[in-house]
């Protein structure tokens, strides 16, 4: 079952903690911002917020780079104080989630737009609620889903079993995109992206640099990359937006 929705949708993980799927998927909404599309974003679940009444720095990050007036329920919908797997901090917290909640969140948060990204917590198989994973909510969404890996060693075995626990699940792979290339790689981050190419059973949209700067600064900096890359193009088109490279192009 997927949710009948007004504009594309696509659903960021990761590979692991740490691989930066924040930054990639706030680079691109800013990227998408700064060319004239109305971004919608979302954080379902945020844990480790400090001040929960407030929407946690994911959430802040992704706002600020999409430009976003939405409401905070709209773009963190459950912000948990523990910095710990969503069920976990659920639980301390004395939180219930409902992942229908977060159906319904979706919808009116695109109503308006022309793209919304969502950003998960962790990778697919973090608990939500008790046996209830992120796969199981982005299979309940029946969105795409853009996985976000390191370049360094062990990213092939982490990417293809995301990939291949997506796919089973039912989960459509907009496709793969690297995140955190050194300017002088190692063998095992120079060899991965063609690596990845050849047996991965999901496209590689992109390689992205390791980026310096405050959070703001390394977001711009990813936007700028991800707007110059000769495959831009391709990604348009695996998250839904092929009809508008022309307008998105320069």
């Amino acid at each position: 079952m997927s949710v009948e929705l007004p504009c594309p949708v696509l659903f960021i993980t990761g590979t692991d903690t740490g691989v930066g799927k924040t930054y990639v998927g706030a680079a691109l909404a800013r990227l998408l911002t700064d060319r004239g599309l109305r971004v919608g974003v979302m954080k379902p679940v945020e844990s480790g917020v400090d001040q929960p009444e407030r929407p946690g720095p994911d959430a802040e990050l992704l706002r600020w780079a999409a430009a976003s007036t939405d409401p905070d329920e709209l773009i963190a919908p459950y912000r948990l104080k523990a910095p710990l797997a969503p069920a976990q901090a659920a639980t301390l917290d004395k939180v219930t989630i409902d992942p229908a909640s977060l159906e319904e969140t979706l919808r009116v948060l695109a109503k308006d737009k022309d793209f919304v990204i969502i950003e998960g917590a962790g990778g697919l198989m973090v608990p939500i609620r008790g046996g209830f994973l992120m796969a199981d909510l982005i299979s309940q969404l029946g969105v795409p889903l853009l996985v976000v890996a390191k370049t360094g060693l062990g990213t092939l075995n982490h990417t293809l079993l995301t990939v291949y626990a997506a796919q089973n699940m039912g989960i459509p792979v907009a496709g793969i995109m690297l995140n955190g290339m050194e300017e002088q790689p190692d063998a095992a981050s120079e060899g991965a992206p063609k690596q990845l190419a050849m047996i991965a059973s999901a496209d590689l949209l992109g390689v992205l640099p390791k980026v310096a700067g405050n959070d703001r600064e390394c977001i711009q900096k990813l936007a700028d990359d991800l707007g110059r890359m000769n495959t831009l193009g391709w990604l348009l088109q695996a998250i839904g937006l092929g009809q508008m490279n022309g307008r998105l192009n320069p």
